[in-house]
């Protein structure tokens, strides 16, 4: 009797059992850039005012646009609780994985820090459009740059963590391709440099260079993320 022993006799793939990342990374970009719709020029004008604009143009937008607002919260505070599923998942599948460096307990602060402050920056605005709010300028005010605070350097500063803990041992243990690595890289960079929009205006550009090209980050990520591993079968099992 002559014994084979082929590759594919000798190996068993696991599973890893979890949500799909590529249709949560999906789901989060579609409901956050759908909240967006109303409030942009894509919708009419006004549209949601900036910072760097006065209160004369700050507190009136929002005293006469709750609906608008209120539907931009409510589908980008749903887009913040897919991006925490996704967190929680992504990290689970990079220790299924074998990933036993740090990146994970990175990318696992920095993802639920930057959904955290999303939550947070959706119901600051939910408060601040609240009718007996709403008539109180001085209120409103500090509400918007409250909830600015939370959703501009509090989203790209986390996200950049999270991003530069998945790309990392990705990068180490050639998880993902390289165009993937080195785009996350990219934006985990920016992420920590939008640091600086506390002290200097002029870095305000890097928080959406983090959250609309991190849209491809996250679904190339989500689809391309190994989901088995192989291992050996016991000697009993392989057959002769």
């Amino acid at each position: 009797m002559t014994i084979r022993s082929e590759t594919q006799n000798t190996v068993s793939a696991l599973r890893h059992r979890g949500p799909h990342l590529g249709a949560l990374a999906i789901v989060y970009t579609v409901l956050f850039n759908a909240g967006l719709y109303p409030v942009t020029a894509m919708a009419s004008k006004p549209y949601w005012p900036g910072p760097w604009e006065p209160a004369e143009v700050i507190v009136p937008y929002f005293q006469t646009h709750a609906g608008p607002v209120l539907t931009c919260l409510f589908l980008q505070f749903g887009a913040t609780i897919a991006l925490g599923i996704f967190t929680a998942s992504v990290v689970s599948r990079l220790h299924f994985l074998g990933v036993r460096s740090g990146g994970p307990s990175i990318a696992l602060f920095g993802g639920f820090l930057t959904v955290f402050n999303g939550v947070a920056a959706s119901l600051a605005v939910w408060t601040m459009i609240h009718p007996s709010v709403a008539q109180t300028p001085s209120v409103l005010l500090g509400l918007y740059y409250l909830s600015y605070a939370f959703g501009g350097p509090g989203f790209s500063v986390p996200m950049g963590l999270f991003i530069a803990g998945v790309a990392v041992p990705s990068a180490f243990m050639k998880l993902l391709p390289k165009w993937v690595i080195v785009l996350g890289m990219i934006l985990a960079v920016a992420g920590e440099l939008s640091w600086f929009h506390l002290v200097s205006p002029k870095a305000l550009f890097l928080i959406p260079l983090v959250r609309f090209p991190g849209f491809t980050w996250l679904i190339a990520t989500g689809f391309m993320l190994p989901r088995t591993v192989t291992q050996p079968l016991p000697s009993s099992e392989v057959p002769a």
